[in-house]
């Protein structure tokens, strides 16, 4: 009966959970910093970090205008006088590459290529003034022809050189020979440029634009070339070739006789070498189409689209303009 007696709504002595050491620790501490807990704290007095003072105190100065300094008269013209020496120091390079570059253009051919005869060493003082290569320029079918016309022209002037020694050996034996030996030399420095200029180039430049108006002139100049051999070889006398005539009447010498027979042998060779080829040069001009008509539409092209013409034309025109404005008034 006694369990009856106990209130069965008392709490139980010795149950209590929270009367557990650990959690009783951890309710106190927590309680504890909730009441320590402040949301409105005081507001903390700043206190300002003293500043290091500065090593040295400028002391107070007060604004000044500095003057402003203008040039000199004597500055002004000596910066201006070295602008003027440098914009002419530029001027005579930039005139310095302007010559460099014409001096380069007119030591090239009107191809525009770079002149290559006369074969002269780049430490020579002239340069060569035509460009010839009979590969790249002559069609194949002409470049033999052209070739020996080119072989016909040193062939010639090697017996023209002969002709001066012949003539001079002479004159060694015979003083009368002097006018012998003049002509020779005359014709030696005459014959040697006029022959290449007038009709081996003529014919090259045929060859090489099939031009009219080339193998026409070359046709004129050569028939003439093949006269003078003629005469050359005959040897008129006191006319400074060793010809036939001549080595032949001249029989004081032996040495001197059988010179003078070799280079009338030689012109012999160029007159017969001459006739040959006027005709094979010929026969290819018939076969490449070309005509007098043809001549002569190249020569008037070429001379109304030349230059100078166009230069002598338009001068005369404002010459004739000029004294008709002068009358009029």
């Amino acid at each position: 009966m006694s369990g009856y007696d106990n209130n069965p709504f008392a709490e139980p002595a010795g149950e209590n959970p929270f009367d557990d050491p650990s959690v009783t620790q951890v309710t106190n501490s927590s309680m504890e910093g909730v009441d320590q807990y402040n949301p409105f704290p005081p507001p903390a007095t700043h206190v300002p970090t003293p500043r290091a003072a500065p090593s040295s105190a400028a002391p107070y100065q007060p604004a000044v205008l500095q003057p402003s300094t203008e040039p000199s008269p004597q500055a002004t013209a000596a910066a201006a006088q070295a602008n003027l020496l440098r914009q002419q120091e530029e001027l005579e390079r930039k005139a310095a590459e302007l010559d460099r570059r014409e001096q380069e253009l007119q030591g090239r051919s009107p191809t525009g290529k770079q002149n290559n005869w006369p074969p002269l060493p780049k430490s020579f003082p002239i340069k060569p003034c035509f460009y010839q290569d009979f590969s790249e320029e002559i069609p194949p079918q002409y470049q033999r022809v052209c070739k020996m016309m080119y072989y016909l022209w040193m062939f010639s002037t090697l017996t023209l050189f002969l002709n001066l020694l012949s003539c001079a050996a002479h004159f060694f034996v015979d003083t009368k020979r002097g006018i012998d030996l003049g002509l020779a030399i005359l014709w030696f420095v005459l014959f040697t440029p006029c022959s290449f200029l007038c009709w081996y180039r003529p014919v090259y430049k045929a060859f090489r634009t099939d031009s009219s108006f080339s193998f026409f002139f070359f046709f004129f100049v050569f028939f003439c070339q093949v006269v003078i051999f003629i005469i050359q070889a005959v040897g008129i006398p006191s006319w400074g070739n060793s010809g036939w005539i001549t080595a032949v009447s001249d029989t004081s010498n032996k040495a001197v006789l059988a010179i003078m027979i070799t280079v009338a042998i030689l012109f012999t060779i160029c007159a017969v070498l001459s006739v040959v080829l006027l005709k094979m040069v010929h026969s290819m001009y018939r076969r490449t189409g070309a005509s007098f008509q043809k001549a002569q539409q190249e020569l008037s092209t070429g001379v109304f689209t030349s230059k100078t013409f166009q230069a002598a034309a338009t001068s005369a025109a404002a010459s004739a303009s000029q004294g008709a404005f002068q009358q009029n008034n």
